[in-house]
């Protein structure tokens, strides 16, 4: 009875780097070339927190950020930001045409899509520390009307993100 107790609490006590996401770029669920490129471009759009685009860039972007306070997100992010992070958000006024898109981040980061009011899930998530010019990486359904791109949690005042069809 005592060694069942004794490998249960060793079990419990697992180190938290057993759960650490993987390291490389190689280790990314998908390619991710596209998207890399696209957000390490030198051509990348620059715009500040709240800002529009009529349509989706065919390259990245750089969105500034501020104090998730000072954001002004539309929706409230469905993880609340930590403490001393930066949030901002796009707005997407001219229809996609509908289909899977990946979203990506050059730093980690929340994102949330909200599109027709609601909040677009995810359909699938990939994330690899130490790749230069990415860091995680989305796909998402959109249907064909504006949506708004919001980013929070980042540790940095402005993050790349590239919206590009799947391939």
């Amino acid at each position: 009875m005592r060694g069942s107790l004794l490998i249960a609490l060793l079990l419990c006590g697992a180190p938290a780097y057993a759960a650490e996401e993987p390291s490389g770029c190689d280790k990314f669920k998908w390619n991710i070339e596209h998207e890399r490129t696209a957000l390490t471009a030198p051509d990348r759009i620059k715009l500040v927190s709240g800002g529009e685009l009529d349509a989706l860039p065919s390259t990245g972007m750089t969105l500034a950020l501020v104090a998730p306070g000072e954001a002004k997100l539309p929706s409230p992010p469905e993880r609340a930001p930590k403490e001393g992070t930066f949030a901002g958000f796009a707005n997407f006024t001219s229809a996609p045409k509908a289909g899977l898109y990946t979203i990506s981040l050059s730093a980690g980061g929340w994102v949330d899509v909200v599109q027709d009011g609601h909040f677009v899930k995810p359909k699938g998530f990939s994330g690899a520390t130490d790749c230069d010019g990415i860091r995680k990486t989305m796909k998402y359904e959109l249907s064909a009307s504006p949506f708004v791109l919001q980013v929070s949690g980042t540790k940095e005042n402005s993050v790349s993100v590239a919206i590009l069809p799947s391939e």
